[in-house]
């Protein structure tokens, strides 16, 4: 089995790999005339590309203000450190390429990463339901890893904010970005920041929403692929059973593809825990009727979807749940661009403009790759090497 055909079969948050790693393109240490004339740069949002762009900029000794507009880092590598005695990703949770993806980030080879991942089995159980039964395969060969006691957020947190902690503020909802004169500049509810270039790292679904206007308006390419781009529904769930009575995914066939994915799938996998928790990831029309759901109404249906195939188990061994909605958090509005989506749109989103104004993120990409913590960290990377060269 092909990782395409993973991600598709199980959706995994993820999509085909990259063509190339645009980290290894070459090292973030420059010393050309416009990076020299570089004083500032204010970058608005703290999820990994944020977070990226940020520490990259500081490694070349160029001043950087993040203005982020929740009270917290990390955007969706948002995780529940209460609920299992290892983190719990409510957003992000796997890595869809190969570990070197960590030192890329990191760009420096005086430090070694320690985080921990582990790689799925080609004999994993797997199994696809159709017609209220499951049928069993074998993962076969993919590049996905889990997270051990770890997760995307506790690798930023480790390697890369505490550089550029300093330089976040919180709770700075940016409402304009003017980038007609010399200076860009940027207003909050209460303020104004001025900077030589901006870096917008805002999810795509806050600019469809209208949430940052922009002086001149953008054009008009950019706006055709903002407003086109499909941004899928997301949530996740986490139940904690008393025994594991499930495989390690169960994978449901959503047509068509370009509608949503949804994959319940052994959370507990290659944790040091006797814990057992069942996840359920879901996008798109995989959301529903979760989304809709009151939380008692919500856990019933669960139990109850959980049971017609396992004969009750769920419910009789049912401890506890927590529940993430994405379409509700006020500064992501959903979970992340359609894997289907026309490539040629993606990178649309991803050009800068007047050689003021990047945008990096998930869905800011050079549309080889997408919708990940490593594709948003890799435009970041992009987004810092056009605006230094």
């Amino acid at each position: 089995m092909t990782r395409k055909e993973f991600v598709k079969i199980c959706g995994i948050l993820g999509i085909g790999l990259p063509l190339q790693s645009t980290f290894a393109a070459c090292s973030e240490t420059s010393d050309s005339s416009e990076a020299s004339n570089i004083n500032k740069v204010i970058i608005v949002g703290a999820g990994p590309a944020g977070l990226t762009s940020a520490y990259l900029l500081n490694q070349q000794g160029i001043e950087v203000q993040v203005l982020e507009a929740n009270s917290y880092y990390g955007g969706r590598t948002k995780r529940n450190t209460n609920f299992a005695n290892f983190p719990i990703p409510l957003g992000a949770e796997w890595l869809h390429v190969e570990r070197g993806v960590f030192d890329e980030i990191v760009n420096d080879a005086n430090i070694q990463v320690e985080t921990k991942t582990t790689p799925y089995n080609q004999s994993t159980d797997f199994g696809l339901f159709e017609g209220m039964q499951i049928r069993p395969q074998d993962i076969g060969f993919t590049i996905d890893q889990k997270f051990i006691s770890s997760s995307w957020l506790d690798f930023f947190e480790e390697y890369i904010v505490p550089s550029i902690e300093s330089k976040i503020a919180y709770n700075k909802v940016v409402q304009s970005v003017n980038y007609s004169a010399n200076q860009v500049e940027v207003k909050t509810v209460t303020e104004i920041y001025t900077a030589d270039k901006v870096i917008v790292t805002v999810p795509v679904k806050m600019l469809q929403n209208g949430a940052i206007t922009f002086t001149p308006e953008l054009p008009n390419d950019k706006v055709n692929a903002i407003n086109n781009v499909t941004v899928w529904d997301g949530c996740k769930a986490f139940i904690e059973f008393k025994e594991k009575f499930y495989p390690t995914f169960i994978g449901y066939d959503i047509m068509p593809e370009s509608a949503g994915q949804k994959l319940y799938y052994d959370a507990s996998y290659g944790q040091n825990t006797t814990q057992h928790i069942l996840g359920l990831f879901a996008v798109g029309t995989g959301t529903l009727p979760y989304v809709n759901l009151l939380d008692t109404d919500l856990i019933d249906f669960i139990l109850n979807e959980l049971d017609a195939i396992f004969n009750g188990k769920a419910s009789a061994n049912y401890v506890k749940h927590t529940f993430q909605n994405w379409n509700k958090e006020p500064y992501a509005n959903g979970a992340y661009i359609n894997d289907e989506e026309n490539w040629k749109l993606i990178r649309t989103l991803g050009t800068s403009v007047n050689g003021k104004l990047f945008f990096a993120g998930d869905a800011y990409t050079n549309g080889e790759d997408w919708s990940s913590v490593h594709a948003a960290a890799r435009s970041a990377k992009r987004a810092v090497r056009e605006m230094t060269r």
